[in-house]
């Protein structure tokens, strides 16, 4: 499985209505479950800054992390990346390929 960092920033419209973020959230998480059964997520925080929040997950696949960003859009996201994260000692041993 590939490891996964999801930014997302909340529409204007979704932001103010910050009481039913229980709601909204358990619905995205739902939906993840039902649409992307692989998925795992190992973290999720709240923000105060460019973004409102950020989920580490892992996925199969690539396409699999679209859908994860795609569902957050449906659910009231205004912006929402995926990112791919590769563990430091990894990325420490592909330095030294280059």
């Amino acid at each position: 499985m590939q490891t996964y960092v999801l930014m997302t920033k909340l529409s204007p419209e979704v932001s103010s209505r910050m009481k039913e973020r229980k709601d909204q959230g358990r619905r995205f998480m739902d939906q993840v479950k039902d649409k992307c059964p692989a998925v795992k997520f190992v973290a999720h925080y709240a923000l105060l800054g460019t973004y409102d929040f950020l989920d580490i997950y892992e996925a199969p696949d690539a396409e699999t992390a679209a859908k994860v960003s795609m569902i957050s859009l449906a659910n009231g996201a205004l912006h929402a990346e995926s990112w791919t994260a590769i563990p430091y000692k990894r990325f420490l041993e592909l330095t030294e390929e280059i």
